[in-house]
């Protein structure tokens, strides 16, 4: 370690901030938030998932714009979807929410943002076809949507992710409860892609500054507005599913905890867009955490994540 002598001037003036912050702290140095987030190991992550989201949880957005976006931005998510549930003629338009979605994402959403969602769309995929896989059910058909890069989005549509949840819970209607719970050696994994993202931070605009909060946000609106009222609440009542998925994988591999960490719940409840921000953000939460659980037993049968 460098005597105090010998340290520069930026150095010296970062010894004695730190020095007087343990002097304040009975010696320790204290802990910001992103200090704890990284610590903490309670729940499985993926550590590049975690990496990102701290990264994008600094975003100082989050601090000036983002709780007046919510304000705002929550009043016209409820006037779009109640004028939409009143009007006897729908209409939609999948293709150019689209292209809507994959333009903002390019050119003004973080890179961090764009790849935890990427993320998202493989590891639900993920979590479904490992239920239908070892469901004993050979004719449910397995989720296919595993987008690499933004433009992936124009064909697996953010539609057809939730129509992912809702056909798998329709078609899963007699799961062989008998074979559960499965030995980890047993497990079968034929429809589980590793994730791969090829979208990387080297991608980076000037632009690029919204954070997953914000840019959720700002097209909440967007989303309701160009779906028919019925695609959109079948849309954002796919979160309950949350979980009934964590008590299928429950009793699958014979844990007891998947479902408790599940906030989005009971799907008889039809909810509306009330909360719809926070129910989204745990929903994600929800899949990367039971996704890392079932990584980890893939590691430890030496499979490749």
């Amino acid at each position: 370690m460098k005597s105090d002598e010998n340290l520069s001037r930026k150095e010296k003036r970062i010894l004695r901030k730190q020095r007087k912050e343990m002097s304040r702290n009975h010696g320790r140095m204290p802990a910001s938030l992103s200090d704890a987030l990284s610590g903490d190991q309670s729940l499985p992550l993926d550590p590049k998932a975690k990496e990102y989201w701290i990264k994008d949880l600094q975003n100082p957005l989050r601090i000036i714009v983002l709780p007046t976006l919510k304000i705002m931005l929550t009043i016209t998510l409820h006037i779009t979807y109640y004028i939409k549930r009143l009007l006897p003629i729908q209409w939609r338009a999948h293709r150019f929410l689209q292209w809507q979605i994959c333009f903002f994402m390019k050119y003004f959403v973080r890179p961090e943002a764009n790849i935890l969602i990427l993320r998202h769309f493989q590891a639900e995929s993920n979590l479904l076809n490992f239920v239908i896989d070892n469901s004993g059910q050979d004719e449910v058909e397995p989720v296919l949507i595993y987008p690499k890069m933004i433009r992936d989005l124009m064909v697996q549509t953010f539609v057809h992710h939730d129509q992912g949840v809702l056909m798998t819970m329709r078609d899963l209607q007699n799961p062989s409860r008998e074979l559960w719970p499965i030995e980890d050696e047993k497990l079968s994994w034929n429809n589980w892609n590793p994730v791969r993202v090829e979208y990387g931070m080297h991608r980076k605009k000037w632009t690029q500054i919204l954070d997953f909060e914000t840019a959720h946000e700002l097209f909440k609106t967007s989303f309701c507005l160009w779906l028919t009222s019925k695609e959109y609440e079948a849309a954002i009542n796919s979160f309950q599913f949350d979980h009934s998925v964590g008590l299928l994988i429950d009793d699958i591999v014979g844990a007891t905890h998947f479902a408790d960490i599940a906030y989005n719940r009971f799907p008889m409840i039809l909810v509306g867009p009330t909360g719809l921000s926070y129910r989204f953000l745990m929903h994600g939460f929800f899949v990367e955490h039971v996704h890392a659980h079932l990584e980890n037993i893939r590691t430890e049968l030496g499979m490749e994540n």
